[in-house]
């Protein structure tokens, strides 16, 4: 779906806003103006030229559908690893066909390792979730490690070692590293140099440290993209030593963020948004919840989610920041805020010093070391530090300077200072700041080696490329934010030959042919000098089993009281501000090659298969400009061109460019999408650019979005109600949102159901719209992509979407934010089954309402009738089934479907099976929580709940009696089993309008 719709009269839309009495929804500006052009989109809905084929050629299309399933390597290279690994399940040993087994490990990442449980069948990982035991888990993963199953599979991944793009064998490499040490050694290791990212792992510090002490005048040089230096710093300057904040938002009574997406752009973001949910829980009748504030300078998940939030300048941030704690009594100088931030900054103040101890304040990484600074200052102030904040060592001891790390390493070599450069992972000619040319610099090493999962921009100009093993196929450690250590071990021996860093570097050391194994239990035997061969074999064998090693947090660190020499406060930019930030799916660009990341739409935006310049509907008509007009933007010499895309609620004045975009030589699926926002970041300008100039060019481009093929046609799907309405009169909580009893006539009998029947509740209050469900359903029912055009055909085929509504402004300046995740209702009274002509959807004796694949003919009468428009059709078959190797990565346990059939949720019908299997071979009934849907398992914050409503006593069952428990639609008298609860808000009546 292209693009906006032009010339929209903002004051006309000002002057009906202000005339509005009561919450209106609505999905974009648009539909809420009812512009004619929206009809027309909405007519185009369902569009009459269905067997029109894709735009392109068909090789491209059939290059794209392959990453629909997870493709490797030839079927007899799936088989585990030839040394032990321990299963997390006390399942047995032997293999058994249709028995999966679940295997402990971590995903490490530049901001600390995810703990995981992956699921493998007959030696394949197919699934991946969450471990309990794990601290930054806690059961739940995020959209990023869902689709790891799918980047671990990707056929587009490097294989075996490559010279000069020519393939060549580990021992070449071997020999070609040999001759070069002989060169430097002599000389201490001078002219050698390494470049890697950020290093969690202890078993490759140690062995930075052992390599640098056998050449000690080599050269370490530290560049990752997106990294917590900026923290690190601030609370140096306020403590005197680099520590990293480990935030418990269960314990925490009031929240601040200051431009942090807490919930999805942070080293614990799971675990943060689990604490964060469980602190706004409310029970019927209690009055208090834990009010939020964000202030932001783009929009995010964290700030639609909070109570209060305020868009920003870049430049202002630090102002609201210091109006905060100056009224915490904090000596800092505050600059003069417009009236919006100084009331905002001034309520946030008042319920922080109210909460005390149990306050919380949140910077984003982004932000400027005095930010960090301040932030911790305000925690001491208020007593929060040790029960809503602590302050632990950072994972790697070494001091990293990232920015300064790469420069230097550019200037040794322009000065012709490096013979041989290492770069491990990464890819520093794509995304080093671009004033550092860094792809100049990198062709004047001699020798140049890069491991990387893909053949990429830096290893097109590397004279060797080493395919490096996925974290699924590797034995390391790592460590989580909080210090938390893990074994990682792999669930398949590498695909692609791959090799781990710890080989790599072990070869540099003289040590050809060690394996990671090996390596990894030397550096653990060492940690634990204290346990004999017997006690260590426990020790190791437990740690694999938990996927944690336990006692490895690191402890609290006590801190001196803080230090608050700030200065003046900056002044504000002037002109144009860009804030350049993480993509929530793509990240640092790591991820571009994942078409199920690509395909799901980017939290707020709905944005599939690109980026765009996003702008407030404000700004866009002060410059001209449109949504799907093509811009140029220019900072200090360097330009870019990038459409844009009008977004409600985002600040003033400001421009969010996401990074990771616009690779040129990345894989089938990444090149040549979106733009690439590196190009105008440099090494003073990483995040925030200011002064910056926007001008439209004569250029259209078709930006696709899912949020805007149907319309509500007048009804409210998403419901809310005032905390105190609910807390004294919870009965009363719909009438005041036009709820209204539409009785029990039907022309159809009810059903009976001795037995089990299944229900969900998704709870609006804890719905973050993180996306983590959609892919973890994509991950565990073999849902295809359909590629950018289809998209925009409506023909996306998620089983489960979350729609994304804003609410009219009445009660302050601020637009309001809901997400609503949408999936089969699995109706009592189903409007699909009364039309399907060949019974392919029929309702079982659980409830459910369930698809014959083998009977659909495609007639799609039920998607007509469906008024949730939650059924998805195979218009072309999208699935490969000729190719054995593509099938590797899907579940055994789900149907692959191919053209010309209707799909939808099943409520994880195969997971319902293997618990009543499980129920029946221990002779007793299915217990609650037995079944866990896949959308359950994922979420952070535990929005959704499934189980028997037969059970009075299920904690499904318990929720759907709450007052705010509500149907979508109920007055079309369908009896959706799946229902949601309304929607809480608590604003600060300082804030309210008139106030």
């Amino acid at each position: 779906m292209s693009g906006g719709i032009r010339q929209l009269d903002l004051d006309a839309i000002r002057a009906e806003l202000a005339g509005t009495h009561g919450a209106d929804f609505w999905r974009r500006i648009q539909e809420f103006v009812d512009e004619p052009g929206f009809q027309e989109l909405l007519r185009r809905t369902f569009p009459s030229q269905t067997g029109r084929w894709l735009e392109g050629d068909r090789r491209t299309f059939l290059r794209l559908m392959a990453g629909s399933l997870a493709v490797a390597g030839l079927g007899a290279c799936t088989r585990q690893p030839e040394e032990a690994i321990v299963p997390y399940a006390s399942r047995p040993e032997a293999l058994i066909p249709g028995v999966p087994r679940f295997f402990a490990t971590a995903l490490p990442r530049p901001t600390g390792a995810l703990g995981v449980l992956v699921e493998s069948h007959m030696n394949r990982p197919t699934k991946i979730e969450g471990n309990p035991e794990h601290p930054a888990s806690l059961g739940a993963t995020d959209a990023l490690a869902q689709a790891e199953i799918l980047t671990m599979y990707d056929p587009d991944r490097a294989s075996p070692v490559l010279r000069l793009g020519q393939i060549a064998s580990w021992d070449d490499l071997t020999a070609a590293l040999e001759a070069m040490l002989d060169r430097v050694s002599h000389d201490g290791g001078r002219g050698l140099r390494i470049l890697s990212g950020h290093l969690d792992s202890p078993t490759a510090i140690a062995q930075r440290s052992r390599l640098l002490e056998r050449l000690p005048e080599a050269v370490w040089h530290d560049w990752e993209p997106i990294d917590d230096a900026n923290v690190l710093e601030g609370v140096q300057a306020a403590f005197g030593e680099p520590l990293q904040p480990v935030h418990e938002f269960a314990a925490a009574r009031c929240f601040l963020a200051l431009d942090g997406d807490f919930l999805m752009d942070d080293g614990l973001a799971v675990r943060n948004a689990r604490g964060f949910a469980a602190a706004r829980q409310v029970e019927v009748g209690a009055d208090f919840r834990p009010r939020s504030y964000v202030a932001e300078a783009s929009v995010g998940p964290s700030g639609s989610i909070a109570d209060h939030r305020v868009g920003a300048r870049p430049s202002e941030l630090e102002g609201v920041l210091r109006a905060v704690g100056k009224a915490l009594g904090l000596a800092v100088t505050a600059p003069t805020l417009r009236p919006r931030l100084a009331r905002f900054a001034a309520a946030a103040a008042s319920d922080l010093e109210a909460a005390g101890e149990r306050a919380l304040v949140t910077v984003g990484r982004h932000c400027h070391p005095r930010l960090h600074q301040l932030a911790a200052a305000i925690h001491q102030r208020l007593g929060a530090i040790g029960t809503t904040v602590t302050f632990v060592p950072p994972i790697d001891p070494r001091e990293r300077a990232r920015a300064r790390g790469i420069t230097a390493l550019v200037g040794a070599l322009n000065a012709g200072q490096v013979d041989a450069l290492i770069v491990l992972g990464g890819n520093p000619v794509y995304d080093a700041p671009s004033d550092l040319d860094f792809r100049a610099a990198y062709l004047k090493a001699q020798l140049r080696v890069h491991l990387g999962l893909y053949v990429d921009e830096t290893s097109q100009l590397s004279t060797w490329h080493v395919a490096l093993a996925h974290a699924l196929e590797s034995w390391s450690d790592t460590r989580a934010l909080d210090g938390t250590a893990s074994i990682v071990q792999p669930l398949i021996a590498p695909l692609y030959a791959g090799r781990t860093t710890h080989e790599l570097l072990a070869t540099l050391m003289g040590r050809h042919g060690v394996g990671a194994y090996d390596l990894v239990r030397e550096t653990w035997r060492a940690l634990r000098p204290e346990l004999d061969d017997g006690a260590f074999e426990v020790f190791w064998k437990t740690s694999l089993h938990d996927g944690v090693i336990a006692g490895s947090a690191f402890q609290p660190v006590g801190v001196r009281p803080a230090r608050l020499d700030l200065g003046a406060p900056p002044p504000f930019a002037n002109g144009l501000e860009v804030a350049l930030r993480a993509d929530p799916n793509v990240f640092d660009g790591r991820y571009a090659n994942n078409a199920w990341l690509q395909e799901t739409p980017r939290p707020l935006t709905r944005l599939v298969w690109d980026n765009a310049a996003l702008i407030s509907p404000s700004t866009a008509a002060a410059l001209g400009v449109e949504s799907g007009d093509v811009c140029t933007l220019e900072h200090e010499g360097r330009s870019l061109e990038a459409p844009v895309w009008l977004t409600p609620g985002h600040p003033d004045d400001v421009v969010t460019l996401h990074l990771g975009y616009g690779h040129w030589a990345f894989g089938s699926v990444a090149n040549g999408v979106g733009f690439d926002a590196y190009r105008l970041r440099t090494t003073a300008n990483l995040w925030n650019l200011a002064g910056v100039t926007l001008r439209r060019t004569e250029q259209r481009y078709a930006l696709v979005t899912v949020q805007e093929q149907l319309s509500m046609e007048g009804r409210r799907p998403v419901r809310t109600a005032p905390l105190a309405v609910f807390a004294h009169e919870p009965d009363n909580v719909f009438p005041i949102h036009g709820h209204h009893d539409y009785g029990d006539a039907s022309m159809y009998p009810d059903y009976e159901y001795p037995g089990y029947s299944w229900g969900m509740v998704i709870d609006l209050n804890s719905c973050t719209g993180c996306n983590a469900c959609m892919v973890a359903c994509q991950s565990e029912n073999n849902v295809p992509v359909v590629g950018k055009a289809e998209v925009a055909l409506g023909r996306e085929m998620h089983w489960l979407r979350i729609d994304r509504y804003y609410e009219e402004p009445v009660r302050g300046e601020e637009l309001l934010v809901h997400h609503q995740p949408l999936l089969c209702m699995h109706c009592e009274r189903a409007p699909c089954e009364v039309v399907c002509p060949v019974a392919a959807t029929v309702h079982g004796d659980e409830g459910l309402n369930e698809m014959v694949y083998n009977r659909c003919v495609g007639t799609r009468y039920c998607s007509n009738n469906c008024p949730y428009k939650v059924r998805r059709f195979n218009f072309y078959r999208y699935a490969d089934f000729e190719n054995e190797t593509k099938k590797l990565g899907a579940n055994p346990d789900v149907t692959i479907r191919s053209r010309g059939v209707m799909e939808k949720c099943t409520y994880c019908v195969q997971r319902i099976n293997h618990a009543r299997i499980e129920a029946k071979l221990e002779e007793r009934e299915i217990r609650d929580g037995d079944v866990v849907t896949a959308c359950q398992q994922v979420c952070p914050t535990r929005a959704i709940t499934f189980g028997d409503i037969n059970d009075p006593n299920s904690a499904v069952s318990r929720l759907k009696a709450r007052p705010n428990d509500y149907g979508l639609l109920e007055e079309l008298g369908t009896k959706p089993r799946t229902t949601y609860l309304a929607k809480l808000l608590n604003p600060n009546p300082e804030l309210e309008p008139g106030r």
